[in-house]
């Protein structure tokens, strides 16, 4: 309940009144949750029941960060709700752990159906250090290669085993460890591993094995009407670094095409304001597009950003995306100071992951999929609308700032100064 007091509205407790919907527990007036208590001190209660091991009668010792991040959660209601849904997975399954019933171990979900529930608690109990972290892409990848082994030839088997877990599931690491491990990279992984089964298929119908394929028949293959070629140069290279067959190669393709700008300029700024300026749109997609469209910055790495990414500095908001802090102009400086807010999270960290969008599930950053398709809803394309900001940026900053600044190579920041037709050769010369 709210009260004026020097003509300023405060809460009952520091008007010195007692409030009729304060909580008997602990007094807060927040959260209200039926009769007389809040959902915090309701939580706490369902929670501690439900974690509470019988040997000691109290919350599970392995399980105490579970409780007290749940309980200290921003939404008490939202967790509420979660322990209430049909049919309960997570919160059965908790309750399992806590009696002793099933182990507390990344095992235990290694034989349980690989689905969002499972896959929900699994992260919270990463994040909250009761497990040890993992990515779930890598986890999920085994799985799947088993599977996908049992459709093809048992003669196939062996030989795509081994590429998959020694050369794609190395692959997807060396991707994790860089942070750019995302559905899109797991799903090429897929992808990778499929072409190479098909190519083996073609092998077969000529009667011969990857050992004993010819460039010929490779490059018959290549040579099929409507053939677009993805996986195979991975797999091709792979056998000859492993010795399957050292006789065949690729071609080198010829030179990849100048990226070609299809977005015109005023369509880019007409989807620039509203943006800034359309609230029905969600803040994440509204941020994360206005650094797509302005800061030519690729969505896979807009919703991987920390919130240690934004600062202020005398006085102005400013965001890295690379190593320079960059001035956020108005009203964008706005909407990220108001996501911050609405995140719970300060410019000295965030109250959980740190992430500037978290996602859905616990540690998790916001999927690229979220802003993407209500991009195309409204009208852009972001892989269009990105080749858009970029040609403008390569206009107007010289080649080796702009690498510096949106965090591309320094090789990339001079291909699109070409493309734009701006000669920055002479920038260095009259820097030094």
């Amino acid at each position: 309940m709210a009260f004026l007091e020097d003509h300023l509205i405060v809460c009952a407790g520091c008007a010195g009144i007692a409030s009729p919907f304060a909580c008997q527990e602990c007094g807060s007036e927040e959260h209200p949750y039926g009769r007389h208590r809040c959902a915090r001190c309701f939580l706490r209660e369902r929670l501690g029941a439900l974690l509470t091991d019988p040997a000691t009668d109290q919350v599970h010792r392995r399980l105490q960060p579970v409780f007290t991040m749940m309980v200290d959660s921003e939404r008490p209601q939202t967790t509420i709700w979660w322990l209430r849904k049909k049919p309960g997975i997570g919160a059965a399954l908790l309750g399992q752990m806590a009696r002793g019933e099933v182990a507390i171990s990344h095992d235990t979900f290694r034989t349980l159906p690989q689905d969002r529930a499972h896959g929900y608690l699994r992260n919270l109990l990463a994040t909250t250090g009761v497990l040890e972290p993992y990515d779930s892409h890598i986890e999920r990848i085994g799985p799947w290669l088993e599977e996908f082994l049992a459709t093809v030839p048992e003669h196939h088997r062996d030989l795509l085993r081994r590429y998959g877990r020694w050369h794609v599931l190395r692959d997807m690491r060396t991707a994790a460890a860089e942070g750019r491990l995302s559905s899109a990279v797991a799903n090429a992984a897929r992808r990778r591993i499929r072409v190479a089964g098909q190519l083996l298929d073609f092998f077969d119908g000529h009667g011969v094995d990857a050992a004993s394929a010819t460039q010929v028949m490779l490059e018959e293959y290549i040579a099929q009407p409507g053939r677009v070629l993805t996986g195979e140069y991975g797999f091709v290279a792979w056998l000859r670094k492993s010795r399957v067959n050292t006789t065949i190669r690729i071609p080198t393709l010829a030179p990849r095409p100048e990226p070609e700008v299809k977005v015109a300029e005023d369509h880019r700024w007409e989807i620039v304001e509203r943006l800034l300026h359309d609230a029905s749109i969600q803040y994440y997609t509204r941020i994360g597009g206005l650094f797509m469209l302005l800061f030519a910055q690729p969505l896979s790495r807009v919703v991987a950003m920390r919130a240690s990414q934004v600062s202020h500095i005398d006085d102005t908001l400013h965001v890295t995306f690379r190593s320079i802090a960059i001035p956020m102009p108005a009203p964008l400086d706005t909407l990220i100071a108001e996501q911050l807010v609405r995140r719970g999270i300060s410019l000295h960290g965030s109250r959980g992951t740190g992430w500037l969008f978290p996602g859905g599930n616990p540690g998790r950053h916001l999927a690229t999929e979220n802003i993407r398709r209500q991009l195309v809803a409204i009208g852009m394309k972001p892989n269009e609308g990105r080749k858009a900001a970029m040609f403008q940026l390569a206009a107007d900053v010289p080649a080796p700032v702009l690498g510096e600044l949106i965090g591309i190579s320094d090789n990339n920041a001079a291909q699109w100064a070409r493309l734009a037709s701006r000669d920055w050769r002479g920038y260095i010369a009259s820097r030094t």
